[in-house]
């Protein structure tokens, strides 16, 4: 079976042409879903901190009560100080006192640290809240790119597409059903250019046999990688 090698360059162009556009037809979603799947983990990541913000928030509020009650409790035990009927009465309420003073002064560093973490917190929520609308932005200028290129590449892949089917369409019968096999199997890396006397797919050295069934336009696929071989435009190798 014969076919120009001229026809099996252009088939060749035509397939890497095709893959090339179909892959950047693909990588805009990707780099879409990318962005969306960045944008919900910051998401999560903000709400993560914000409900361990609210937590040390609660658990601040509380301990402030507490100390506020201890407070209101040290202030009724003075007040009964002056109550006391016996020094032993007296004493017991004074080391009662300083030890309620001494829990109130150790809850107060608690307290202090505790509105200093709430503070670290609201600090690096800021700055969740900034990362988010940066990946906001990032993913809308994306998205508008990709609605941008989407029509250019569609429209160019069906002009390719028709372009590839009325090439194939030339092909002889008797050539046409190993082409179909073996580009539904490497799709555009289906046909490899003759380089030297090697099949430039894979390097294998071709045999004088088939190098000169190429100067005669015969079909060759290599031995070795099963590619379909072709010339260059600008030679034709010479059998050994």
């Amino acid at each position: 079976m014969a076919v120009n090698a001229s026809a099996l360059r252009e088939l060749h162009r035509i397939h890497r042409q095709l893959t090339d556009l179909r892959e950047r037809s693909e990588r805009g979603p990707k780099q879409i879903r990318a962005r969306e799947t960045n944008l919900t983990r910051l998401n999560e990541e903000l709400a993560k901190l914000q409900a361990e913000a609210k937590a040390a928030r609660v658990k601040s509020d509380q301990k402030q009560l507490l100390l506020k009650s201890g407070e209101d409790k040290i202030e009724n035990l003075k007040a009964k100080l002056n109550a006391c009927g016996t020094n032993r009465e007296y004493q017991a309420l004074k080391d009662q006192i300083a030890a309620d003073q001494m829990a109130g002064s150790v809850l107060a560093d608690e307290i202090l640290e505790s509105l200093e973490k709430i503070d670290e917190f609201q600090k690096t929520v800021g700055e969740a809240q900034q990362k988010i609308a940066v990946a906001k932005e990032d993913l809308a200028k994306v998205q508008e790119t990709v609605r941008a290129q989407a029509e250019g590449l569609e429209s160019e892949i069906k002009r390719l597409e028709a372009e590839l089917h009325e090439a194939e369409s030339t092909l002889p019968a008797d050539f046409r059903q190993a082409y179909d096999r073996v580009v539904n199997s490497k799709q555009d890396d289906a046909m490899a250019e003759v380089q030297g006397d090697c099949c430039g797919g894979c390097c294998q050295q071709l045999t004088p046999n088939m190098l000169s069934e190429l100067s005669m336009s015969q079909v060759v696929f290599c031995r070795n990688c099963g590619r379909v071989i072709y010339v260059p435009e600008d030679r034709t190798p010479a059998a050994r």
